[in-house]
């Protein structure tokens, strides 16, 4: 191994450290409350050193998701790949796609749902703004190619695909925020999974087209 490619190595090592910590620290004490410090102190590493890797602590949350979008993105395209499945088990495969996503680690799926609908995406470097859209582009367009294959197959309604990836999307955020903050308020009640799936069946019965 070159001493370029040691550093390389090493750069990516301290970059996961950091995210590692940041994770537990916003966790811990949510996004407005933590600091570069607490982080860096959680790290075991120099404030200094936080901001060779992360401009701010906006990029760093955002930095959170992208693990998360890396594999909804991988989810959703082997749904696409799978032979020999219909446009209503490929829905289904769907379905069950999402729920691996949510698995994958809920706190950083919610990170990411709050995440898009606020002002933190304006604090981004470029760069990071740019993989954060490409990586929800490219999920949003994977699951709109399932709907587009439904729709020519006849098994799905005939509405446009891209609209119909969309309120799928916006339906699986919109319950699992919902359910997430209702569990902050009674750590008793976790219904998210009983509700997605009462979504998806009314989603499911929707948009299947009636003779």
């Amino acid at each position: 191994m070159g001493i370029r490619e040691r550093k390389e190595r090493e750069k990516e090592r301290r970059r996961q450290q950091i995210i590692v910590a940041a994770k537990r620290v916003f966790s811990e004490k949510g996004f407005n409350k933590a600091t570069m410090e607490d982080i860096a102190k959680e790290a075991e590493l120099s404030p200094g050193t936080l901001y060779l890797y992360f401009k701010n602590k906006e990029e760093l949350y955002a930095s959170l998701s992208l693990r998360i979008l890396q594999y909804l993105h991988i989810r959703v395209a082997h749904v696409n790949k799978e032979q020999g499945l219909n446009a209503l088990e490929k829905l289904d495969a769907l379905m069950d796609a999402m729920y691996d996503v949510y698995d994958f680690d809920p706190l950083i799926i919610i990170n990411m749902f709050h995440l898009q609908s606020s002002e933190t995406l304006k604090n981004l470097s470029d760069e990071l703004l740019y993989e954060i859209k490409d990586l929800s582009r490219k999920s949003i367009g994977a699951i709109s190619t399932i709907f587009k294959d439904g729709i020519e197959t006849g098994h799905f309604q005939d509405r446009h695909p891209t609209a119909l990836a969309d309120i799928f999307w916006s339906l699986f955020s919109g319950v699992v925020l919902w359910e997430a903050s209702k569990k902050i308020i009674d750590k008793e009640k976790d219904y998210l999974k009983d509700t997605l799936k009462t979504a998806f069946d009314l989603f499911r019965n929707g948009v299947v087209a009636h003779p």
